[in-house]
């Protein structure tokens, strides 16, 4: 879970929750200390703000006799010079006033309940009061300056700490949400260069490991890779098939023009035609073949029967050579759903094409078993093989493995193209391999549930 993305969203916006509050809670109690720094703090008395504000209350509402003794204790015992000022501006004990105190009992003249006032050696704070004899009394506390001025803005001021805690956790989640963002703002950019045709657009990620957004990036880096691969394949074939079309309409267009100037031999060259043209469909039609992508399973076929008649044709075809193809069958019946005689024609041409690489005297074994839950068909001959490097090349459209051969000896190279799209629309899989002596290809098809 350390690598979820959930987890890191969760613990994310919680820690920053609780560190939101926790600087709120650390801020409100350090400001209501930092305005009465110097003040004696004694276990059991509480904050120094609450002691400020229990001797403000005292002052208001106890005897009068006991308020000279009640200034006395708040010099003595926390360090807080008091002054109670009549509405003439008079001091309860007759003292003198600093001006800086007289001014800001002054400002309480105006309804004002509270006033504060920084000076350069003292935190100024008056409180007006009303006593039981309904006298009114202006209460002027000089209290230790804090460290510094913006600190005690920002302690006389609640909104603007509500403010800078905003602007802080506001920072706070902007990093936090970009951090996590940043790989799908990767991935929007990749996105339209590959829309756009950069077909080599990737995403910088490592191998494993990671988040979700990691995974995301290495499912669209292999997602761009397919996507390349098959451009680049179809890019491929068309350059194949307009190299393959171009020779029998050359020769056909020469057949025309040799016609008509030799209309003696018109029939010879109108047979030629003719011959080039057959030619020419039999192409289109398997190159049809090769890409057909819909296909629909609408019959059963007999494994074991297809095979067996395959292999009798293939073994009476290949006697004037004195090639034999055999089966092995460890199954009775092997039923796989089926599209017509798609199957048919697959393992037709794999058969045949071993057969034909398979050297005079020689033969082509068949072996069909049953592998999990797949049937299992191994079509082995006796021939040179294929180069290793070139094993899955072969069902490539219009490739060979001897580019010199020609098309009368070789085909057009979709044989086994078509074969392996038709195994693939089985849900089935064809693959090659060398084996020392032979190639062998093999076929595996799901058996029905």
């Amino acid at each position: 879970m350390r690598g979820s993305i959930f987890i890191k969203i969760f613990f994310g916006f919680w820690l920053v929750t609780i560190a939101i509050l926790g600087s709120w809670q650390l801020a409100v109690q350090y400001f209501d200390s930092m305005s009465f720094t110097g003040v004696e703090h004694r276990p059991g008395d509480g904050s120094p703000q609450r002691r400020v504000l229990r001797l403000i209350w005292a002052l208001e509402n106890s005897p009068a006799n006991a308020l000279p003794k009640l200034i006395a204790d708040g010099r003595d015992k926390h360090g807080v010079e008091i002054w109670m000022l009549d509405e003439s501006g008079q001091d309860l004990l007759q003292r003198s006033v600093p001006p800086d105190a007289a001014e800001l009992a002054q400002r309480l003249q105006r309804g004002r309940r509270r006033a504060f006032k920084l000076t350069g050696e003292h935190y100024l704070a008056a409180h007006a009061i009303v006593r039981p004899d309904q006298r009114r009394w202006r209460v002027v506390m000089a209290l230790p300056p804090p460290p510094h001025r913006v600190l005690g803005v920002l302690g006389a001021n609640p909104w603007l700490r509500l403010i800078l805690a905003m602007v802080i956790s506001g920072l706070a989640c902007w990093a936090l949400s970009r951090l996590m963002t940043n790989r799908l703002r990767e991935l929007q950019q990749a996105s339209r260069l590959l829309a756009e045709g950069d077909l080599g657009a990737r995403i910088k990620v490592r191998s494993r490991g990671g988040d979700e957004t990691d995974e995301l990036a290495r499912d669209f880096n292999t997602m761009a890779d397919q996507l390349e691969a098959r451009i680049q394949a179809q890019r491929q074939l068309l350059r194949d098939v307009s190299h393959e079309l171009r020779s029998p309409l050359a020769r056909m267009r020469v057949a025309l023009a040799l016609a008509m100037d030799a209309p003696e031999k018109r029939t010879d060259y109108l047979s030629r035609l003719d011959q080039e043209t057959e030619r020419l469909e039999e192409l289109i039609s398997q190159l049809l073949s090769s890409q057909q992508s819909d296909l629909t399973l609408d019959k059963h076929i007999d494994l074991v029967a297809l095979l067996q008649q395959l292999c009798a044709d293939a073994s009476f075809e290949g006697k004037a050579d004195n090639k034999r193809v055999t089966l092995q069958a460890t199954l009775d019946q092997a039923v796989v759903a089926s599209s017509a005689d798609l199957l048919l024609k697959s393992f037709e041409n794999l058969i045949r094409n071993a057969l034909h690489h398979t050297p005079v005297g020689t033969s082509v074994a068949v072996h069909l078993t049953l592998d999990g839950d797949h049937y299992r068909v191994d079509i082995e001959d006796a021939g040179p093989g294929v180069p290793d490097e070139e094993l899955q090349r072969i069902f490539d459209e219009f490739y060979r493995v001897d580019t010199a051969r020609s098309r009368e000896e070789g085909g057009y190279g979709l044989g086994l193209a078509i074969t392996r799209r038709a195994i693939e629309q089985h849900r089935g899989q064809v693959q090659a391999s060398n084996t020392g002596h032979g190639l062998r290809l093999t076929v595996k098809l799901p058996r029905p549930n």
